[in-house]
């Protein structure tokens, strides 16, 4: 192809959440129901935390920074689903698109870099109970957090920049339910292999060493567990860490699926919607209810809160 005298597309054609026929509606009622879960479990828990000088902590502190990053995660992609759903419109403007792709990959990169911070606070917490609250002073929080955040700008800005730049003539549909990295750079024009390889670099040394350190912060946090010598605490301990690795798994094994990949041209992307379902929007719902579900001092903070609404209560 001439990609000189290439005409650049103004718009791309979402294809969407892989349905059956005919279950658009559920599918419609199913994403809704998800993203109001989302909004209603993290917006509580950042009202909490900022309302409750009990649990201005640093776990907490991050939590609510990972609460955040949900909200904003889905928020790139979710209403721009349900109204598809609702105008069987899918259509999507091109810049619309990059800064669909910018803030769904700022909030992504970023999440991998929080989730290391709380293993981080949760491994002094628990190993090293002596000097967590001088070690994890509300500015050092602060800096961690800011730190995070710019990661996970600096991570991906220069690859979306490229991405932009890269010529879309032969096609505009783009096999995914939001604009994402591989199916973009299958329809792009032009030589996009150094961009793949930046991105599997990404995936391969961001992700895997924040996989490696959470990973290690928990095994020691483990056998910190194991010398307690109350077995009730045990327990306690042992079921609050096994539900962070099932989302910590559920994450990272998603998405090592989907990006740890050399190469796009030749991928399909059928099966990666389904995956992708599973980091977009199951795992921002699960998030707020698997770190505070069996927390007293969020069950505390929940009956104080009730309190104040309900006198009497």
């Amino acid at each position: 192809m001439n990609l000189t005298n290439c005409t650049r597309t103004t718009e791309f054609i979402l294809v969407g959440l892989p349905c059956v026929w005919g279950m658009e509606r559920v599918m419609y009622a199913s994403v809704f129901l998800l993203y109001i879960l989302c909004l209603l479990g993290n917006g509580l828990i950042i009202m909490m935390v900022i309302l409750d000088h009990h649990l201005q902590k640093p776990m907490y502190f991050f939590l609510s920074n990972l609460s955040f990053k949900d909200i904003g995660h889905t928020t790139t992609f979710m209403p721009k689903l349900l109204f598809n759903y609702l105008s069987a419109n899918n259509s999507i403007c091109f810049y619309c698109c990059l800064i669909q792709l910018f803030f769904y990959f700022l909030f992504g990169v970023t999440e991998f870099f929080i989730i290391t911070l709380i293993s981080l606070d949760r491994y002094l917490a628990i190993c090293h109970p002596l000097r967590h609250s001088t070690i994890m002073t509300s500015g050092i929080c602060l800096k961690l957090s800011i730190s995070a955040w710019f990661g996970g700008f600096f991570s991906i800005i220069c690859q979306v920049v490229m991405i932009a730049n890269l010529p879309y003539c032969s096609s505009n549909i783009i096999n995914h339910f939001f604009c994402d990295v591989g199916p973009m750079l299958k329809i792009a024009g032009g030589d996009s292999h150094f961009i793949e390889v930046l991105g599997f670099l990404l995936v391969v040394v961001l992700i895997m060493s924040s996989l490696l350190f959470t990973l290690i912060s928990y095994i020691f946090i483990l056998c910190t567990i194991l010398q307690m010598p109350s077995t009730s605490r045990q327990q306690k301990a042992f079921s609050t860490c096994a539900s962070h690795l099932v989302v910590v798994s559920m994450l990272y094994g998603s998405v090592f699926f989907v990006y740890l990949r050399p190469t796009v041209k030749n991928a399909s992307f059928s099966k990666m919607k389904s995956v992708s379902i599973l980091y977009t929007m199951i795992t921002p719902v699960l998030n707020p209810f698997i770190y505070t579900i069996r927390n007293n001092e969020v069950q505390d903070s929940v009956r104080r809160m009730l309190v104040r609404k309900v006198p009497g209560f």
